[in-house]
């Protein structure tokens, strides 16, 4: 090798999660909103579960007050105060009783504590390495357990289930190496609600063969007949559940949620925790005490999901779209007419309307749509004038 010839660089090493081909779906449609969106027509977003409405004001100012003139590092189980505030609410929403301080801990949201979850209970060379996840699901679960080390086992949903997850559509061979067992409930993106029966059948199976089940209960506090309920209401053995204030209270940015579950776990996530240093600030746990405490401003809100419901199944309805499920949730699962769902929300974005191609969020989603109801009333009357010039 001559003296002008630059040595030869070996390239340094990336996960290869990260340079593959797929990416968050969020990204992808971003990407096709900017393609083809007209310019100048503003944008009517469908597409992110982010409320629009305003976070109440006595939360805003728990916030306010909440923020000390000299910071701290924040205790990452939560604070007791807030801790308390959560077992209250369940004890007030769903009768359960649970000890703050071996059943309860703080998340930054519950996004973080789902990455997270399949990291506490995957090790290096696990007998157990099976993570089941009903599809189409929130775009995360997935890739947490890989980046976990876990395999995923991904279960279609079905139309003919309700969109429901049944035990006896995973083969005796994975239940076998199963982890952890996602649920979610009210579910997203279809907006179906597991029974107590169904709950009480799938707690008693994961007691039997030895797996944890995490239900995922963002939504349970928006629907629009019956109240969901929650998988605590079967016992907290191998259980865990995640609630959020994101939906029931419009703190999408606050990122604040809570944990609930078997004290093992639990036990073993307060040690697995302050390793990743993920503990939510002292003065939003302010705020979120003022929320969790307060049981008017969720019925508020529903109010107000209700009213664009409404609007958009009435238009649906209008031009012979069917909408499955969606019985909580902000959610609208719609069948897409002709099947091609990609194809269809291209339509939309023409008319500058974003939603949610269902194929985007995993197997089963194919040929439907979904809708998140966070535009305001006006904006949903506005989307249903344009998606006349939509064919179908």
């Amino acid at each position: 090798m001559s003296p002008a010839t630059p040595p030869a660089r070996l390239a340094p090493p990336l996960n290869p999660l990260l340079t593959g081909p797929r990416e968050y779906p969020f990204v992808t449609l971003d990407r096709r909103r900017d393609e083809l969106a007209p310019a100048g027509v503003p944008i009517i977003n469908f597409g992110i579960g982010d409320p629009r409405e305003r976070t109440p004001e006595f939360i805003v100012e728990a916030l306010r007050e909440g923020v000390p003139p000299m910071s701290s590092y924040p205790a990452a189980p939560g604070r007791a105060d807030l801790r308390a505030a959560c077992a209250g609410w369940l004890e007030r929403r769903f009768g359960v009783k649970v000890d703050p301080e071996r059943h309860v801990l703080s998340a930054n949201g519950t996004k973080e504590a789902v990455f997270l979850l399949a990291m506490a209970l995957v090790g290096r060379g696990s007998a157990r390495d099976v993570v089941v996840i009903p599809s189409p699901a929130y775009p995360v679960y997935e890739p947490a357990a890989r980046f976990a080390g876990a395999e995923p086992h991904v279960v279609p949903l079905r139309s003919e289930d309700g969109w429901k997850f049944r035990i006896d559509r995973v083969p005796e061979e994975v239940w076998a190496r199963t982890a952890l067992l996602w649920l979610n409930t009210p579910h997203n993106p279809t907006g179906a609600t597991l029974e107590a029966a169904e709950m009480a059948r799938v707690a008693a199976f994961a007691r039997e063969r030895g797996f944890w089940v995490a239900s995922d209960e963002a939504y349970s506090e928006i629907w629009f007949s019956e109240p969901p309920p929650t998988m605590l209401q079967q016992g907290l053995d191998n259980v865990l559940v995640l609630h959020t204030l994101s939906k029931r209270s419009a703190m999408t940015g606050f990122r604040s949620g809570f944990m609930c579950g078997d004290e093992r776990l639990i036990a073993a996530l307060r040690r697995f925790r302050p390793n990743v240093g993920v503990a939510t600030p002292d003065f939003v746990q302010s705020a979120a005490v003022a929320a969790w405490k307060d049981d008017a401003h969720p019925e508020e809100q529903r109010s107000r999901y209700a009213v664009k419901r409404r609007i958009l199944l009435d238009y649906f309805e209008r031009r012979g779209w069917r909408v499955e499920a969606s019985t909580a949730s902000f959610y609208l699962w719609m069948r897409v007419p002709g099947g091609d769902d990609p194809a269809f929300v291209d339509g939309l974005l023409r008319a500058g309307l974003v939603a949610m191609p269902g194929s985007f969020l995993g197997p089963g989603g194919e040929g439907f749509v979904r809708w998140a109801l966070v535009p305001t009333p006006e904006a949903c009357r506005e989307a249903c004038a344009r998606l006349e010039g939509v064919q179908a």
